[in-house]
């Protein structure tokens, strides 16, 4: 980028560029929706046998090519908007500083540099001082030789109002060959490769697009989109868009709008199955135990999503899958939702615990006790609809689940991956609660485990938790507090299921631990149970403060199953832990079926428990 091309360059060309990329984009979406909604449903009811499966199976690979052009188009629309917004300041700059030049009769040459003429009078022979010219400083180079360089100041006065300009143009060619630089790199990257078809590959290229361009975004993006604001005022800024706008960041940043707190669901869930397929092109071309175990858990996540579309048509009760957000940071982001949380009166976020992360158990497990929740939420009330939250990095667990062994796990028994992912999920209830569109949502918070560790070190943020009427803590080792009161809802909006036979709600206090440890080596969990008990008799602590099901902690304790033993049942050491939400005869109906009334608020249903 020189001066010449900077002062024609004309920055609505590539605006209106970006918008025809922006159409192709939309009609490339729409043609696959044709294909996926119309055509190929008709095929299917119309049609059978070899021919009709040939046909569908050309149709899905045209519906993949569709589906690929949306996305670069978007991307390269996305890049084109930028460019155009960021290049458009330093052009002003300099066409300001050129005016400036011409009402001052300087000459601007094509290197940048300015020439002043004579001025001002010499004190011994009563002449004009000679002009010159001097070259722009732009902030990085140096300044190349002139009369000024011994750091005196010239008596012409038109020397100084010359380097003004001068480095004006220098400064606004800098900023403009960077940004040029920028943006060459990522529209560089953003070519198809030769040929018709859509595979893994072409997804992978897709991740590396997407990340050159939010790289070479990145101020664009920063000036553009509340990415620091709240939750509430991202709302607000949506809202205030044009629906070409919101299309446009849609289209050219959907990692971004589809995990920003504060926009709309339905527009999360639809940028995020996008999300979802360029992330699954990422990870399929990295290596690596942590990539293979997240991109299982992604496909696994993506055939639920189209099993779950497949279900509504055929059952109208089955409750619709949102993906609110995705990610493979740290040990990897999953915003699962059924039913709409903007629709729905009643909306609950789970929070898992202990040895969650981003993997197939995730999916399988965590996701099924949202829809679990959902279902039977729906049941009571059908304006329902339950989340799990994976949106912080859990403790992992290095060895089993036992008191002996959990107790020297420094990363379990610390509070800081609690208190580091509070915020996160405040702002995450806090964009539940301005894009609701009830007036006065109830929303209810649920910590599993040590995810209750994370709902306490919430409620503790200023404020609270945004929007909360309810908090549910189950299987839990402690909130952080001693008294339900602390939690910021009333001690009779906190709600406790306690497993009798769940190692983690009896998770030692720290005076315990030291002689549950020698009761587990001398008697397995009942003798850690036994001694620990014995050496902290009357007190209610387990690790992480007071016992939620205890009468001093003061929340109303729901009835669950007792659950099935430690080790003596076969089932492992901790099988109680992971029923509380499992509507299953065998598993644990009552606790589920209290969980769904509390979320549905009604807590007439609920059926209570005495405290332990």
């Amino acid at each position: 980028m020189d001066l010449k091309k900077l002062q024609t360059i004309n920055p609505s060309e590539y605006a209106n560029a970006a918008d025809g990329y922006r159409a192709i984009s939309d009609m490339a979406d729409a043609a696959k929706d044709s294909i996926d909604k119309q055509i190929n449903k008709a095929l299917q009811k119309a049609n059978e046998g070899e021919a009709a499966d040939a046909a569908q199976k050309q149709l899905a690979k045209l519906s993949q090519n569709f589906h690929y052009t949306q996305v670069e188009c978007g991307l390269i629309s996305g890049a084109l908007t930028g460019f155009s917004s960021e290049i458009a300041a330093p052009r002003r700059r300099l066409l300001e500083a050129l005016e400036d030049a011409k009402a001052l009769s300087y000459t601007v040459n094509a290197t940048g540099s300015v020439a002043y003429p004579a001025g001002g009078e010499n004190e011994l022979s009563g002449e004009k001082i000679a002009g010159g010219t001097v070259t722009g400083f732009n902030g990085i180079y140096s300044r190349g030789p002139g009369p000024d360089m011994s750091g005196l100041r010239s008596p012409n006065p038109h020397r100084a109002k010359a380097q003004d300009i001068a480095d004006r143009i220098a400064h606004a060619v800098r900023e403009a060959t960077e940004i040029d630089d920028r943006y060459s790199r990522a529209l560089g990257k953003l070519k198809a490769a030769p040929g018709l078809t859509v595979n893994t590959k072409t997804w992978t290229d897709v991740a590396a697009d997407a990340d050159a361009l939010s790289s070479a975004a990145s101020e664009y993006i920063k000036d553009h989109i509340p990415l620091d604001k709240s939750p509430a005022d991202c709302k607000k800024w949506w809202d205030s868009l044009s629906d070409e706008q919101r299309d446009e960041y849609k289209r050219a940043f959907p990692e971004i709008i589809g995990n920003l707190d504060g926009i709309p669901s339905v527009v999360r869930d639809e940028v995020n199955r996008e999300n979802l397929d360029i992330l699954i092109g990422k990870l399929s071309g990295e290596d690596g135990d942590k990539a293979k175990t997240q991109l299982d858990a992604l496909k696994s996540i993506q055939q639920q999503l189209q099993d779950n579309a497949t279900k509504q048509l055929v059952d109208p009760k089955e409750p619709p899958m949102y993906l609110l957000g995705v990610g493979d940071e740290g040990l990897g982001r999953a915003i699962v939702a059924f039913g709409n949380p903007d629709k729905s009166k009643n909306v609950s976020a789970y929070v898992p615990g202990l040895g969650t992360a981003l993997d197939t158990d995730f999916a399988g497990g965590d996701v099924k006790r949202a829809y679990d929740t959902a279902v039977d939420a729906r049941d009571i009330d059908p304006s329902s609809a339950s989340i799990v939250w994976l949106g912080y990095d859990a403790p992992q667990l290095d060895a089993p689940l036992d008191p002996a062994t959990l107790v020297s796990d420094t990363d379990v028994m610390s509070a800081h991956d609690a208190e580091k992912g509070a915020p996160a999920y405040n702002s995450f209830m806090g964009g539940l609660a301005a894009t609701n569109d009830h007036k006065d949502p109830h929303l209810v918070a649920i910590g599993h485990s040590y995810g209750s560790r994370l709902v306490g070190a919430a409620t503790q943020e200023p404020g609270g938790i945004p929007g909360a009427d309810d908090i549910i803590l189950v299987g839990s080792p402690g909130t952080g507090v001693n008294k339900a009161e602390d939690l910021g809802v009333g001690k009779d909006h906190v709600f406790v299921g306690a497993a009798a036979n769940d190692p983690v709600s009896h998770l030692p206090s720290k005076k315990e631990a030291v002689a549950g440890t020698v009761g587990f080596f001398g008697g397995g969990p009942a003798g850690a149970y036994l001694l620990g008990d014995l050496a902290d008799q009357g007190d209610d602590d387990l690790w992480f403060g007071k016992d939620p099901a205890s009468e001093a902690f003061g929340a109303r304790r729901f009835k669950v199953l007792d659950g099935p033993m430690p080790v003596v049942d076969g089932q492992g050491l901790t099988p109680a832990h992971s029923n509380y939400f499992n509507p299953a005869r065998d598993k644990d109906p009552e606790s589920a079926a209290n969980i769904a009334a509390i979320v549905a608020d009604r807590p007439d249903l609920v059926t209570w428990d005495k405290y332990r």
